[in-house]
């Protein structure tokens, strides 16, 4: 189903698609480097002679800090000023856990600092690139979510060489000099005065919103546990650090393919969003359930394959999670939906990579046919309760959005 336009709505892009650029830019340096963390798993591990179950923590602090800040913000200072504050704040954040020398001052850098970072960003930004679009807003979201493919694509080799050449430290050093240049990026954002679509936020409570929020939260546990895990995975199998960086590179250049198929397709009207968001939802869970089986073999190309499947799908599925949003609350009440979106997923979030390092600590396998659980599970939950006309609202005027 289309989404109607609201009469005298601005037309699709214009200074919209330099928003989408600097969106690029951003996810690129939040997602792209949250998923090479990977790469310095092991690193920590050895040096912090800690259990996996523990540095998985670093993660899910990261992920629930960086789920629920930035919209609560956005809205009361405006978009620019606080996405320039979150790139500020993450690249410091990175640059201090470089020094670190416990497990705990990585939990407050990287974690605390890094997610609160991230969190000041990629709300402010999210809305703001939706409230430029209507006919073409899952492709513009798509290709603003494609840098998280092409970064991890790029950024996993590349940190490979980075840390065999300058010690994970030095690693995370360029990393926080890198996160700087969303400060500029943000810069970009045009301000706008406050909305006062913060006094309507009763409709946030509506049923519609409250089962999708339960059903993204189950997808949110199981996201990035593939890519915290799939390099300590490789390496348990057998293989090369530098085979096991490429295995995450292959579902990061497959998750570009896929966010950007997937905003294509879905704008062309064919199907509603939300049905295909349960479809690329559950063939993520049975991707992530052969991973293990594409091990058993100790095949290197039978394990790419299944990595670039994986990557591909879970492309596919992010851009329309957020697609869908606007569509059950409105484009007004997008910031709003945004932060309570995101702050009730971050739970799942918190223990979604624990539970994880703790299922790593029995068999890897375990681990992925547990994540693979969450996806498929969510998908139905999609389906079955957001399958009426009823639960869709019409688009409103997008002077009305928050920035």
């Amino acid at each position: 189903m289309k989404v109607k336009e609201a009469p005298g709505e601005d037309p699709d892009g214009g200074w919209g698609w330099v928003l989408v650029a600097a969106f690029f830019v951003c996810n690129s340096l939040i997602y792209g480097l949250m998923r090479v963390f990977g790469i310095f798993f092991v690193e920590f591990v050895q040096y912090f002679e800690e259990s996996a179950q523990a540095i998985s923590w670093i993660s899910s602090i990261g992920v629930a800090t960086q789920q629920s800040t930035g919209a609560a913000l956005g809205n009361a200072y405006g978009a620019r000023v606080v996405v320039m504050a979150g790139g500020l704040l993450a690249g410091l954040g990175l640059i201090l856990a470089s020094q670190a020398t416990s497990l705990f001052h990585l939990y407050l850098s990287m974690g605390v600092m890094s997610g609160l970072g991230w969190g000041l960003i990629f709300s402010p930004m999210m809305a703001t690139v939706i409230a430029h679009f209507t006919r073409r807003r899952t492709l513009a979201l798509g290709v603003s979510l494609s840098s998280i493919g092409l970064s991890a694509f790029a950024f996993n080799p590349l940190f490979q060489m980075l840390k065999e050449m300058y010690t994970w430290r030095g690693a995370l050093l360029i990393s926080g000099a890198l996160s700087f240049n969303i400060i500029p990026c943000g810069a970009l954002i045009q301000p706008k005065k406050p909305s006062l679509a913060a006094e309507r936020l009763s409709v946030l409570f509506e049923r519609p919103y409250i089962t999708y929020v339960i059903a993204a939260s189950l997808f949110n546990a199981g996201y990035f546990v593939p890519y915290f895990h799939l390099v300590a995975h490789s390496r348990q199998v057998g293989f090369s650090e530098y085979q096991a960086a490429f295995v995450l590179s292959a579902a990061g250049a497959t998750d570009i393919l896929g966010r950007i198929f997937s905003g294509w397709f879905s704008d062309l009207g064919h199907f509603r969003l939300i049905h295909l968001l349960a479809v690329w939802t559950a063939l993520t869970g049975l991707s992530i359930l052969l991973l293990p089986v594409s091990s058993l073999t100790a095949l290197y190309p039978a394990l790419m394959v299944v990595s670039s499947v994986y990557g591909f799908c879970s492309g596919a599925l992010t851009s329309l999670v957020f697609a869908v949003l606007p569509q059950i609350v409105g484009v007004s009440r997008v910031m709003g939906a945004l932060g309570l979106f995101q702050m009730i997923e971050s739970g799942a979030g918190l223990i979604g990579t624990p539970l994880s390092g703790r299922a790593q600590l029995h068999k890897m396998s375990t681990l992925f046919v547990l994540m693979s659980c969450f996806h498929v599970v969510e998908s139905t939950v999609q389906h079955k309760s957001l399958n009426t006309e009823s639960n869709i609202t019409k688009a409103v005027h997008v002077k009305d959005i928050l920035y």
